[in-house]
């Protein structure tokens, strides 16, 4: 029998969502006459804007005749979509080269996938909380992993120590699961730690499109120097509800470079398209099609109003927060809300009590890292209907 891999063993025994769905499949089933609100994992509710699902009619016309059929597509992507993507980011100031980017069926596939570039003996450093996919990537690849805290009293944005070293580095901004989000003053400071360093960025932005304040910056590279030492991953799956259609896209700019053991000049550009042509076949044409419409005037107006119902239901639970006193993060430039878990318990305590007493569903920010044991995570990717019952029901169970 093959060897297998052992770092597996090093990995919590259920991944975070898969346990919310077992412990909620179970209170459904010893409970079928109560109704469930989910306001825990982060999918969309919204369908897909109309603008996009005519893109995806044409495309499917498209490829049932000869003459417009379409086989494999390069795995970089199409081209109208890394342009339309190129414009896009050109509306925050930053100029990129198409070959700089590269479509892909997500931000998780990427922020996993990159670690293939990157040797074992490399140290990453990765915020806590933090979505759990940083973490358990590279504890599958045996890497030293490094964690700096995220606390109430930094505002759940840890900032670099000078003192430590690092040479991978993990920022999601705005954050899942604490929606705090970086100002400019911060990623500077995190930009130059990283050239001081050797360090790279991996740069987790799947969450800009909802922030709303014209002073926090929406891509790394609005920093200057940001393009030698960070990749950047975003997403459609928010931007436009494209968890269920696939696809995101990753900027790997061409100036980060460095040298191999013996002395040769090594791209990482040149390093993830060669990954990603052993390795992937590309997003499915009608897909791409699809997501280059997001990018249109229309396009953008449909994304933009699924964005605002979103974040209106952002605003519900926010404000129940408030009138409640519970301290809290996120809800103004991001869907989430992150809260310190009342009553004094922990989060998986709150998760089945929030469960059992009241039918709403959250995650508990334990499963985020250690500095989410008493917090607890709300997202605004629901009804407004369902988010007014929700938080009528918290009010309820809180004030008891």
């Amino acid at each position: 029998m093959a060897n297998f891999n052992e770092k597996f063993l090093d990995l919590k025994e259920s991944y975070l969502f898969s346990e919310v769905a077992k412990r909620v499949s179970a209170f459904q089933q010893s409970n079928p006459e109560k109704s469930v609100i989910r306001l825990g994992i982060g999918d969309v509710t919204l369908p897909l804007g109309k603008t996009v699902v005519q893109a995806l009619h044409s495309a499917a016309d498209e490829m049932g005749v000869a003459e417009s059929f379409r086989g494999y597509g390069p795995e970089q992507g199409y081209d109208f979509l890394r342009e339309a993507i190129q414009s896009h980011y050109s509306t925050f100031g930053v100029k990129l080269d198409t070959d700089e980017i590269f479509v892909s069926d997500g931000a998780k596939s990427d922020t996993g996938n990159i670690t293939d570039l990157f040797s074992k003996d490399n140290t990453v450093m990765i915020p806590d909380p933090v979505y759990p996919v940083y973490v358990d990537t590279n504890t599958m690849n045996d890497r030293n992993i490094v964690y700096i805290n995220g606390t109430a009293e930094n505002d759940f944005l840890p900032m670099p120590d000078r003192s430590v070293h690092a040479d991978i580095i993990y920022i999601c901004s705005p954050n899942n699961p604490t929606g705090a989000c970086y100002n400019r003053a911060q990623l500077r400071e995190w930009v130059d730690y990283a050239l001081e360093n050797d360090a790279v960025i991996l740069f987790d932005s799947a969450y800009e499109c909802f922030i709303s304040d014209s002073g926090l910056p929406h891509s790394i590279y609005e920093t200057e120097g940001a393009e030698r030492c960070a990749v950047e991953f975003c997403s459609l799956s928010k931007t436009a509800g494209f968890t269920g259609t696939r696809c995101g896209y990753t900027v790997v700019p061409k100036a980060i470079t460095s040298k191999s053991s013996d002395g040769r000049e090594m791209s990482l550009n040149k390093m993830w398209n060669r990954r990603q042509c052993t390795k992937f076949n590309g997003v499915p044409y009608i897909v791409q099609r699809a997501a280059a419409a997001v990018f249109s005037e229309d396009g953008m107006k449909e994304a933009k109003a699924m964005i605002a119902h979103y974040m209106e239901n952002a605003k519900i639970i926010a404000d129940t927060m408030n009138d409640l006193g519970i301290r809290y993060t996120g809800g103004i430039n991001s869907p989430y809300i992150w809260f310190e878990c009342p009553f004094g318990m922990d989060s998986w305590q709150f998760f089945d009590f929030l469960l059992e007493k009241a039918g709403v569903v959250g995650t508990p920010g334990a499963g985020f890292g250690m500095n989410g044991n008493n917090w607890f995570r709300l997202t605004a990717f629901n009804n407004k209907e369902n988010t007014v019952e929700a938080m009528n029901r918290f009010r309820s169970i809180l004030k008891k």
